[in-house]
């Protein structure tokens, strides 16, 4: 195995082999998780009559630029010497890019033959080594080690000769296989294939769109117009004079000497508020006040809008000041903004699978490109000048820009956020936290919105609503939406997005219905005896309440509306006092209802087993619409819950119907239940069940087993994912043999564990371990509580179950400890399943399903 190392020896082997026809080739790349990734080796094959390790050559050229550049001219542009490297768009970002000639790419040549002919469980070059041309003992983990570092290690350079070795055999494998049916390689862009190329493309901001409402997707796909929910109260027509001007601040602290000034003293005297407003005051004179002057001339009317912009950079400014400063330590003054604010060409787009064996090609184009030093990481940014109206579609337009960039670069790559209206946040994601949302949620979504597009009034089954009601009242298409999607046509169908298409028949059922106008006129009269002037906005009706909606006359403040709770119940002769809120557009007045509804789990979830495929998700309740609503548990912010509520709340029942609702739809061999039931009333009836990780747990002592089996199950699959080189379960379970289960561990009435102080740390520790990282590996928290006081549910539960469900609980403080912040609501619901659940910043309130009879799936 030739490894040459010095200049003269790599020229003469480089010489030699342009007189080759065909040559396999790989790279080895040193830093490749940074901006700044630097070619290590060049492996190459050249002798095709013996393809074997002794015979393939490790050319050493890290930091040797002219070496590079010498293969690169005498090989690369070289239209006489087939190259062969298997992903290709990689090696060739060192190795000639666009300019190189007659490469051949063998994970195309597989891509066009595809998975399931090749009998093969993924595409990777090691994959296909060992199961279509049997190699075994193939080493898939040296690929992370560090190749920047000399002297290579002996496993090091095993791995480097072994990769053009296999390259060969794939190689000649595929060929075999494209010619038992095509004469030469040529003709396998006419292959019969599985998967069909979509020609219509998607860009993510559809995907965003089709997230907070499907059939504004649809009217704007297919007749344009507006897409964006603003609230009536902020400026409209800012974001793309705001994003012109972030750009062409980067552009301008790049260029200017002033700008890299200000970080010239050492990194200790450096001052954020100082130098931020040193930066603004630059470019304010060089950049925003000429276009402030070019603007006003153009239209006076426009002062409010640029103060407002100006508001907005400011912010902006500010915030890369901070990282500015902080990458400054590990980089010099006269590089670190060009290093931190990066520039270059955002535009992107990915070819992606989708369930149904088809494929979708996705376009987008970034706002901006930071890295991180201390992080070592690529992070991309999405401005936004209003907060984002659904969380579960910001992260979805986040998560593909950092996927397609990863794709892309091959690196990982976070992903933030900047909402720079009313004021400045950011809501930053690291890959690890988006990789679940692209590869479990993506798919489908894309094949939904297909669907979604390919419908026709007036036939059934058009796209669904908004699954948040009040974002019709900011709807910028309200009036088409009304008038196209007629009430005729409006049967919901399944989303996949947790909302159940037997919603509409559930909602007729739930009628008879209270006259919610009347009731409406009474409560807006009640309010305007206390002197409050209120416009009504219409009514919902939910299974246990009447969601009034009110909009503030002018002059009105929310404050005076939300403190006549009290008032409100003694003059409209109330059980429960009414729960009051500000919403987007309205404040929201909940009335408990006389006629109380229940909602049967039996109307909205089916016995249907589901692909092994599919999202595992339990239910939560049924929403003012009548419609199911479902947390996914492989997405980060429902992976683990905590649930409180009081005796009567309904908590009993609310666990039992979200098991039922995993074991109607998921096989024991995919899920197992862990149950703990110190009380021994909760899951009497699921003892012996076949989805059983273990027999229902009822002490102590053996609550702190099972925790601690949790904890050893987790690692040891961590063991499994590091050996496949698969990064969590989904991906392990797409080409394992044996897929592993998911575990759903549902612990009831945790309080009574936490009497005894060694009983409580052991059971801590277990769950702090458990909620920072079993999520990847398929292992899930449900745990809940009668009693959620200070003492039971630390801090440390706390902030390692993100999930959170509150039924009625027995005070303020302990609607506090649930849901965090000041939201005391929860002491004010109405029982008997009356639930707040939390997602992000947001709070849907909903009934829980009800299980009258338990009915057990056939195993």
């Amino acid at each position: 195995m030739p490894y040459i190392t010095e200049v003269a020896e790599i020229r003469d082997i480089i010489n030699k082999f342009i007189s080759a026809k065909i040559l396999f080739a790989d790279t080895e790349v040193a830093d490749w998780n940074t901006a700044y990734p630097r070619l290590s080796l060049i492996q190459v094959l050249a002798d095709t009559d013996n393809v074997n390790v002794d015979r393939a050559y490790i050319l050493d050229v890290l930091d040797k630029p002219d070496l590079v550049a010498y293969f690169v001219n005498k090989i690369m542009l070289n239209p006489e010497i087939e190259k062969v490297f298997h992903n290709a768009s990689y090696d060739l970002r060192f190795l000639g890019g666009s300019k190189a000639r007659n490469v051949t790419c063998t994970l195309k040549m597989a891509r066009k033959i595809t998975r399931d002919r090749l009998s093969v469980s993924n595409l990777k070059l090691k994959t296909l080594a060992a199961e279509l041309c049997q190699f075994t003992n193939v080493d898939t983990e040296s690929q992370a080690t560090d190749w920047g570092r000399r002297p290579l290690t002996e496993k090091q350079l095993k791995y480097a000769k072994y990769d053009t070795v296999y390259l060969a055999h794939v190689h000649r494998r595929l060929l075999k296989n494209i010619n038992k049916n095509h004469s030469n390689l040529e003709d396998i862009s006419s292959m019969p294939r599985n998967e069909k190329s979509e020609q219509t493309s998607f860009s993510v901001t559809n995907v965003r769109v089709a997230f907070e409402c499907p059939r504004l997707f649809y009217l704007h796909y297919h007749f344009d117009g507006k897409t964006l929910f603003v609230p009536d109260d902020r400026i409209k027509g800012i974001g793309t004079a705001f994003h012109k001007l972030a750009e062409n601040f980067i552009g301008i602290a790049k260029k200017e000497p002033q700008f890299q000034a200000l970080f010239e003293p050492p990194v200790e005297q450096l001052k954020v508020d100082a130098i931020a407003t040193q930066m603004q005051q630059l470019f304010y004179q060089l950049a925003f006040f000429p276009y402030l002057q070019s603007a006003i001339q153009q239209d006076s009317n426009q002062a409010a809008a640029l103060h407002q912009i100006w508001q907005g950079l400011t912010r902006l400014i500010r915030h890369w000041t901070e990282l500015l400063i902080k990458n400054r330590r590990d980089c010099r003054a006269d590089a670190v903004i060009s290093r931190t604010l990066v520039t270059g060409e955002f535009s992107l787009e990915h070819n992606f699978s989708l369930p149904d064996g088809t494929q979708q090609r996705l376009i987008g184009k970034l706002d901006s490109l930071v890295f991180d030093f201390e992080q070592k990481r690529l992070c991309v940014v999405e401005y936004k000048t209003y907060d984002p109206v659904d969380p579960s579609a910001q992260l979805a337009q986040v998560s593909l820009y950092s996927y397609m960039l990863r794709e892309k670069k091959k690196v990982p790559v976070d992903s933030a956020v900047y909402c720079v209206f009313p004021e400045f946040k950011e809501y930053r994601y690291s890959w690890e936290q988006l990789e679940n949302t692209v590869h479990q949620v993506i798919p489908h979504k894309l094949q939904q919105m297909r669907e979604w597009l390919s419908w026709k009034s007036p036939h059934a089954n058009p796209p669904p609503p908004t699954p948040q009601a009040h974002l019709c009242q900011i709807c910028p298409q309200q009036e088409k939406c009304q008038s196209f999607f007629t009430v005729e046509s409006s049967q919901p169908s399944s989303s996949g997005d947790g909302i159940s298409s037997q919603a509409s028949e559930r909602k007729k059922q739930l009628v008879p219905t209270p006259d919610a106008d009347a009731i409406a006129q009474k409560l807006v009269e009640t309010l305007k005896s206390f002197a409050i002037n209120v416009d009504y906005q219409g009514a919902a009706i939910g299974p246990a309440f009447i969601r009034v909606k009110l909009k503030p006359q002018l002059g009105v403040k929310v404050v005076s509306i939300l403190n006549r709770y009290a008032d409100l119940q003694v003059q409209l002769e109330l059980a429960y006092p009414p729960m009051i809120a500000p919403q987007a557009g309205y404040v929201s007045v909940d009335l408990p209802r006389v006629d109380r509804q229940i909602a049967k789990i039996e109307d909205y979830i089916q016995h249907q087993r589901l692909p092994a495929t599919a999202p595992v998700k339990i239910a939560i309740g049924v929403n003012l619409d009548g419609e199911l609503v479902e947390a996914d548990l492989s997405d980060p912010n429902t992976c683990h819950f905590l649930v409180g509520g009081t005796t009567g709340s309904g908590k009993s029942e609310f666990l039992r119907s979200l098991l039922l609702s995993l074991l109607w739809r998921h096989a024991p061999d995919r899920l197992k239940i862990a149950l703990v039931d110190p009380k021994r009333v909760t899951f009497p009836e699921f003892e012996g069940i076949p989805w059983l990780y273990s027999p229902v747990v009822k002490d102590s002592e053996s609550a702190i087993s099972l925790m601690n089996e949790l904890v050893t199950e987790m690692e040891e699959r961590y063991r499994l994912f590091e050996a496949a080189g698969c990064p969590d379960i989904s991906y392990y379970n797409l080409q394992a043999s044996k897929p592993l289960p998911r575990i759903v561990c549902i612990f009831d009435e945790y309080a009574d564990f936490m009497a005894e102080k060694e009983i409580r740390n052991a059971l801590e520790l277990c769950i702090k371990r458990l909620g920072a990282m079993a999520r990847a590996a398929g292992i899930h928290l449900i745990v809940a509580t009668q009693r959620p006081e200070a003492k039971v549910v630390t801090p440390l539960i706390r902030s390692n179950l993100p999930g959170r469900i509150a039924l009625r609980t027995a005070s303020e403080a302990d609607s506090v400890i649930v849901l965090g912040g000041d939201r005391k609501a929860a002491a004010y619901l109405l029982g008997k399943g009356d639930l707040l659940y939390q997602v992000g910043s947001h709070l849907h309130r909903l009934q829980s399903l009800l299980a009258t009879i338990i009915e057990l799936p056939q195993s």
